[in-house]
């Protein structure tokens, strides 16, 4: 016990030269790889959390002011021209928009304006069924992105700092081992500056798994508030839509948003 703690006081009171610094002067390649790689994560991470947190706080709250407005008005010529004014915003109003479109371009087949072809068979419910399941499909890729990159991080950060905590182990047992000084004070500095390898892998993984659950649940509630109101959307177009005086709404909004998506292309 008294050579413990003469080695803990000179440790306190004598300049120490270890440290993480140190660590990354004397690591060889394959840590300094490893270190890159782990740096490489976090930044991938980090840049992912924050893009990816402010698109879902920008989502919410135009998706509420959505449908507020959708459930508010007196008409589907109502929301065909606020789409038209707004354009496709989020989520919920890109579903509508692919209902109207569909329509719109189920009729245009059906009166001969257009060839028909594969995509235009089956009936107008089978039709805009297969559309919205389309615009469903997109938002949930557009919702899941990143995080396979979140996933990946999340389970394997931890193993990469531990190989190069091994790593950096073996090298320095290897360098104790030829200089003959195996006291305590020796071996505990180089294992010491080892673990910092495994530190920084947790300190990766740990921001990458807490990001990775709450966007998973946070798309995974979107998502069943989306399939809920694609159902509400398909039983108004099905039947309110047709024989009503909103295609040429529908066609006014697809026009609009296919110009702004085009001046966008532009610049």
């Amino acid at each position: 016990m008294s050579s413990l703690r003469e080695i803990y006081v000179k440790g306190l009171t004598m300049e120490n030269p270890l440290g993480f610094a140190h660590f990354i002067t004397h690591a060889d390649g394959v840590a300094l790889v490893l270190l890159v790689i782990l740096t490489l994560m976090s930044a991938g991470t980090w840049y992912l959390i924050v893009t990816k947190g402010v698109r879902l706080f920008r989502a919410r709250r135009t998706s509420n002011d959505f449908l507020a407005a959708f459930w508010a008005a007196d008409s589907l010529d109502d929301i065909a021209r606020r789409m038209g004014e707004t354009g496709v915003t989020d989520a919920f109003s890109h579903l509508v928009h692919h209902g109207f479109t569909a329509i719109e371009q189920h009729r245009a087949a059906l009166d001969g304006q257009k060839t028909r072809g594969l995509i235009d068979a089956g009936t107008p419910d089978e039709f805009l069924t297969r559309a919205m399941k389309r615009a469903i499909a997109q938002d949930k890729a557009r919702l899941e992105y990143g995080q396979t990159f979140l996933a990946t991080v999340a389970s394997s950060a931890p193993f990469v700092g531990l190989f190069g905590t091994v790593w950096g182990i073996y090298h320095a047992l290897m360098a104790i081992g030829i200089s003959g000084q195996g006291t305590l004070d020796k071996v505990a500095g180089p294992v010491g500056e080892a673990l910092i390898m495994t530190a920084i892998g947790l300190a990766v993984a740990i921001p990458a798994a807490i990001a990775y659950n709450a966007f998973a649940r946070a798309n995974r509630n979107t998502l069943a508030a989306l399939d809920s109101f694609a159902h509400d959307v398909f039983t108004f177009l099905a039947t309110g839509l047709k024989g009503s005086a909103a295609a040429d709404a529908v066609t006014a909004t697809s026009a609009h948003i296919i110009a702004r998506v085009a001046a966008r292309a532009a610049t």
